[in-house]
């Protein structure tokens, strides 16, 4: 006969393990949390010796904070962050790091739609294909927006919007999608800096289409190159020539970078949605990998129509905190893609610790929006906990407007997505790269944030 009071603390063991249990399911952490293979580190330092991987050799650093404006005054309510803190956070971004849009939306920007498929996909999907025209001249810059929303579920529908690196059609194997024209980096399947057919579908992998669509959620996407092509010429191509004030025939040290005008270019692919019937607008995801994680960010930053805001292993720049000198680095980046930043960011290289801003400050930004933030574990280059941190740091903004944030002061394990509260973060296995397992993680945060909204 089994003796009661065993039973009882047996029953009690069990329960308290299952609730550990549940709790690690939905995001609570491991107890060691997920820590950088010392192989990998020591293989990463002896090939690039002059980059720091070493957990150890951080320097200690002082991270602003976001809930204290410049003249020292704290923010102490919602009201004091929504209009006077967050403004000047946004400034300092637009001053010392992305630069400033010359325009938002333009006058006579214009929409056509030049291709309508209601049976795309074997029925799956209606296809879309917009030309967006941003003056309103055929031969003036613009980018045409691929568009596909599954025909089983109700109108409008909640839809991720995401830059491409190589061109529309490279997303899917559907012959009908446009062939970009515009300029490409050399790779497979491009041809004298242009697209061939052989490129068509080579990026599907990143791509689950059917996926998305099964799960009811509708996939806008845009090659990154027809609003700035991703090269440095001086920003005589896309569309800075078209916008820029120029001051006495130069550039202004906070002009927009090649990240400003893509994050610009995301916000008019919103104004289309607002225009299209079958799209909800109010429910539009903002997701982005590696330097257009950077740019997602951003666009998320700068326009509050976008409902959730998605960083794929973004690292310098994006996510990671810039003091913290881990991987890619302020110097580094500013020296490798001069024309991605706004010129005042260079005069932060090797001087992080005198920006006035670092990146949790631009996660503090999407607040009260949820945001989602993932690291992989080959990642070093983009700091994987250096992304967490920010994630951390961000979370009292969201607080203090009554909301949980991240929700965890330690990393989680090795994927174990934390996602109780309006932060989300995850490291994955794998390297630099977006999966089926990140776009999982994306659909399962935006159905719950989406059923609290109603």
């Amino acid at each position: 006969m089994i003796n009661s009071k065993i039973l009882v603390v047996s029953l009690a063991i069990f329960c308290a393990v299952a609730f550990l249990a549940e709790d690690l399911c939905l995001g609570g952490v491991d107890d060691d949390g997920w820590k950088a293979s010392p192989e990998l580190v020591a293989k990463l330092t002896k090939s690039r010796s002059e980059t720091n991987y070493d957990e150890q050799k951080v320097p200690e650093y002082t991270l602003p904070n976001p809930l204290v404006m410049s003249d020292g005054t704290k923010v102490s309510d919602a009201r004091a962050w929504r209009d006077e803190r967050r403004p000047e956070v946004l400034e300092l971004f637009r001053t010392h790091v992305y630069g400033r849009s010359p325009i938002e939306r333009p006058q006579d920007m214009a929409f056509k739609v030049f291709d309508l498929e209601r049976r795309a996909l074997g029925g799956l999907a209606t296809r879309k294909q917009v030309a967006v025209s941003f003056t309103g001249k055929q031969d003036g810059p613009g980018m045409d927006i691929l568009i596909y929303l599954p025909n089983e579920r109700k109108k409008p529908i909640s839809t991720f919007v995401i830059l491409n690196f190589g061109g529309n059609h490279t997303i899917h194997a559907d012959p009908a999608i446009k062939l970009s024209g515009s300029w490409m980096r050399q790779g497979s399947g491009i041809v004298n800096n242009r697209a061939s057919a052989d490129s068509r579908g080579k990026a599907s992998s990143r791509f689950p289409v059917e996926e998305i669509l099964k799960r009811g959620y509708g996939l806008a996407t845009i090659y990154y190159g027809d609003i700035d092509p991703d090269f440095h010429d001086g920003f005589k191509n896309g569309v800075h020539p078209a916008f820029d004030k120029l001051q006495e025939g130069k550039r202004a040290s906070d002009a927009w970078g090649s990240i400003g005008a893509w994050a610009w270019g995301l916000s008019r692919a919103m104004d289309y949605f607002e225009t299209d019937a079958n799209i909800n607008h109010k429910r539009v995801i903002v997701l982005g990998h590696s330097r257009l994680g950077k740019t997602s960010l951003w666009a998320g930053a700068r326009d509050q129509r976008f409902a959730i805001v998605i960083s794929n292993d973004s690292g310098c720049g994006g996510a990671a905190l810039s003091r913290r000198r881990f991987g890619e680095t302020v110097g580094r980046i500013n020296t490798s893609f001069p024309h991605w930043f706004c010129e005042n960011f260079r005069k932060y290289n090797g001087k992080e610790d005198d920006l006035p801003v670092d990146q949790h400050m631009l996660i503090a930004l999407i607040a009260p929006r949820p945001l989602y933030v993932t690291s992989a574990d080959q990642d070093l280059w983009a700091d994987p906990h250096g992304e967490f941190l920010s994630c951390k740091n961000a979370d009292p903004v969201y607080r203090l407007l009554g909301l949980d944030g991240l929700g965890v002061d330690r990393m989680p394990g090795l994927d174990r997505p934390v996602q109780k509260g309006s932060i989300g973060y995850h490291v994955r296995s794998g390297g630099h790269d977006l999966t089926d397992y990140d776009w999982q993680q994306f659909m399962n945060f935006a159905d719950v944030h989406f059923a609290k909204s109603g």
